[in-house]
């Protein structure tokens, strides 16, 4: 009986899923506000009800009562901060909430069939980032003078960097993260959020010679010391975010050919130099070779076979051998949702990442304030390309980078940054409807001046 259960559930969550997607999409089409107020609705029941089979499923397998008990307690939360977000934020975008929310789902359902205590800890995390969540967008919405601490951000997070270089310790061949009595935070996570509204903020007003050559300086230093700190992964998130303010700033081809040449040649200076690396692009190359597979390719090796294993459909929860791939939470989480969940359901989880990044661009393109627009720019890239190298390397794509999954993996800096981004672009968001109906204001005003002047000829 548990076994119809598992494999019929498999089912109505690529199904719920699937039909959250497209959603998704068709919600990013609409313009009529009672219809993407009915998507929205739509959404929301399709995503507890995947909540809940999943936790059905762990508790008919396992037939231990606290994952009852947890489920509760994450509707609970999740139900009152959505109602809070509806009440307090009307202008917000419900699809960007609705996405982050699912995502936050799926990862929770993940890491508690993974591992419970790290569920545990994980959505104390969760938590945390919701209130801040909650408060962000009102902060930004008052916090109109941000462009004015451009170098408190610029060095602020230079220092935080710092201090991991000089008291991390060392953990997979990187300086990542400083402990805090019971609790570990990787600054590098809150700290590229500080960068991108550093160098939005060196470049919205000024794009001359000397100020595009201060900021990168500037930049160069932050991805210099997590070069030294080993953090490769963060440092080309911060690389490619740089790249993109500035081209996007300055408008010019120069800038932007000479930053992807210096990446190039860093890259390879960074292969000859860190044997970590060499030791990933090994695994890359050819994981499944002789005397690489049980050492190098380990990782990327089993995530293949997971992913190869659990096919279109899934294995279903608890039926596959996730905790086979080293660093299963963290890094490869996506090929543990592939094995069990099936390569459908990872398809279109890749879909609702990929439509936050168009959201956040989106709403980059529409902001009329070039310093929003390049913040919200910069912080949809550091977002979309971490999806992009995380989904890249455990599907041999590229070289694995050891970044995780953005709301899904395991990680509380991660995590608690990661929903920081979502509400600052939500308050950017809510900055831009407010624009756009004082705009409308003022052009319905001018109409009724003209036709009474019209009028009285």
């Amino acid at each position: 009986m548990v076994q119809i259960i598992v494999q019929l559930s498999k089912i109505i969550m690529i199904f719920l899923l699937g039909l959250y997607t497209l959603e998704c999409f068709s919600s990013m089409r609409r313009k009529d506000p009672v219809i993407r107020n009915q998507i929205i609705a739509r959404q929301r029941v399709f995503m507890y009800m995947l909540h809940f089979m999943g936790y059905m499923v762990m508790f008919s397998v396992q037939e231990d009562i606290r994952y009852i008990v947890f489920y509760g307690i994450q509707v609970l939360v999740f139900s009152i901060f959505l109602s809070l977000y509806d009440l307090f934020y009307e202008k917000a975008s419900a699809l960007v909430v609705n996405n982050m929310v699912i995502l936050l789902m799926i990862g929770m359902l993940i890491l508690t069939r993974l591992s419970f205590d790290k569920a545990i800890r994980q959505f104390a995390f969760m938590v945390g980032g919701m209130v801040m969540c909650t408060l962000v967008p009102f902060v930004i919405h008052k916090m109109t003078f941000l462009s004015k601490l451009t170098w408190v951000f610029g060095l602020g997070g230079i220092g935080a960097l710092a201090v991991v270089l000089v008291y991390a310790t060392v953990s997979y061949g990187a300086k990542l993260s400083i402990s805090l009595g019971p609790v570990s935070i990787q600054p590098s996570e809150f700290v590229k959020i500080t960068y991108v509204l550093f160098v939005a903020g060196m470049l919205y007003k000024d794009t001359s010679f000397k100020q595009v050559v201060i900021t990168t300086v500037m930049a160069a230093i932050h991805v210099l010391v997590l070069v030294a700190s080993r953090d490769l992964g963060s440092a080309l998130i911060y690389f490619i975010a740089y790249m993109v303010i500035t081209y996007v700033a300055t408008k010019d081809i120069r800038y932007l050919l000479l930053i992807l040449t210096g990446g190039a040649l860093a890259a390879v200076g960074g292969y000859f130099v860190f044997s970590h690396v060499r030791v990933r692009v090994l695994a890359w190359r050819n994981p499944f070779a002789p005397g690489v597979i049980a050492n190098e390719g380990c990782q990327v090796a089993q995530s293949l076979f997971a992913i190869g294993t659990g096919g279109w459909l899934g294995l279903g929860i608890f039926q596959g051998l996730p905790k086979s791939i080293p660093v299963v939470e963290q890094d490869f989480v996506f090929s543990a949702i592939s094995e069990e969940m099936g390569l459908i359901f990872a398809l279109c989880l890749l879909l609702v990442c990929i439509c936050c990044f168009m959201m956040f661009l989106n709403i980059a393109m529409q902001m009329k304030n070039q310093y929003y627009k390049l913040v919200a720019l910069g912080l949809g890239c550091v977002y979309g390309f971490q999806v992009f190298l995380t989904v890249g390397g455990v599907t041999k794509f590229i070289p694995s980078t050891g970044v995780t999954l953005p709301l899904v993996s395991s990680g509380g800096s991660s995590l608690v940054s990661t929903v920081m981004i979502f509400s600052i672009i939500e308050g950017l968001y809510i900055l831009r409807e407010e624009e756009g109906e004082r705009i409308e204001r003022k052009g319905k005003k001018r109409r009724r001046k003209e036709e009474k002047e019209i009028s009285e000829k």
